[in-house]
């Protein structure tokens, strides 16, 4: 998928119609929405779903039943063709979060290689798209409630203004500004990031490229030769926490989750950089990394899967 379907796109009024604020007129022609027109819009409307629910494949869904609505509707009355499909998409969105009575707990493979119908996004689609936004923010944007993600979305990643989101969300204009700045903390994180994480910033950075791309060597270099890690009973899962010591033991255990490693991401970690691994936006587990300050080497890896334990995180954008 190239990238520039994924791409924010500047705010546009959401516009009058069926889905909007107006309504039809008696003894008005009735008018239908072109295929051709309604394409002008899609890679839009993509981005839009993407940033809403965190899934590809459920964005395309959204995209479909934005179609499959506005194709039967009643077009003469709509003045902004993109308004109007945005407004669509986003109600579709919404109806899907509030439907989330409890997360679909997916197995990992599922995620990272199942054969999927044809026409579905491939598991390398979902990888790019998640590049494209950002892993963290899919994950701080899991944690908010359905209309703080839409408030949030809308304005701050499409600039679409608070009086056409709240008529949206049915709420006041300042009760949607409130919701987008409550989304906004969740993101921004309230911890202070630790000073001076440059060393931090490249061991991190270069540990999730080697171990996407597999390369053995590359990784063993960036490790304490003493390096620790310590894997959480739920990660693998087993009875009691797992520990593995040394270079080349750490790392071989790295190169068996290189596929996993095509969903992790950087992230803060109570405000300090680490890797938060999370296919479809759903957060499994993160790893959080002590660096030498000397050296720069990795000397300890805590892989932190518990759900009690991810709850007492902060994660925030990087």
């Amino acid at each position: 998928m190239d990238e520039k379907n994924l791409e924010k796109s500047p705010g546009k009024g959401l516009g009058e119609g069926p889905e909007g604020r107006g309504g039809n007129q008696e003894g008005r022609a009735r008018s239908s929405l072109r295929a051709e027109d309604f394409e002008a819009h899609r890679s839009h409307l993509r981005a839009v779903a993407y940033r809403m629910l965190g899934s590809l494949a459920e964005a395309e869904d959204a995209v479909q039943e934005t179609w499959l609505r506005a194709s039967a509707a009643d077009t003469s009355e709509v003045a902004n063709t993109g308004g109007w499909l945005t407004t669509i998409a986003t109600r579709t969105c919404l109806n899907v979060l509030r439907s989330r009575a409890s997360r679909r707990e997916e197995e990992l493979e599922t995620a990272y290689g199942a054969d999927r119908p044809d026409g579905r996004p491939s598991p390398e689609q979902e990888v790019e798209a998640a590049d494209a936004v950002g892993i963290a923010l899919l994950v701080v944007l899991d944690t908010l409630t359905p209309d703080e993600r839409l408030a949030f979305v809308l304005h701050d990643l499409f600039a679409i203004p608070f009086d056409e989101i709240a008529a949206i969300l049915e709420r006041t204009p300042a009760s949607a500004r409130q919701l987008a700045s409550r989304a906004r903390r969740r993101v921004r994180g309230t911890t202070p990031a630790v000073p001076d994480s440059s060393r931090q910033q490249q061991a991190v950075s270069a540990f999730l490229a080697a171990t996407r791309t597999g390369d053995f060597e590359a990784l063993v270099a960036l490790l304490h030769p003493d390096v620790v890690l310590t894997a959480d009973p739920a990660v693998i899962p087993t009875p009691e926490p797992v520990v593995v010591l040394g270079a080349h033991t750490v790392a071989k255990g790295a190169m068996a989750a290189t596929g996993r490693a095509q969903f992790t991401g950087p992230a803060l970690l109570d405000g300090v950089l680490g890797l938060a691994m999370a296919p479809n936006g759903r957060l499994r587990l993160v790893l959080a990394f002590t660096v030498h300050p000397d050296s720069g080497l990795i000397t300890a890896v805590d892989v932190i899967a518990e759900p009690q334990r991810l709850a007492a995180l902060e994660l925030a954008v990087a």
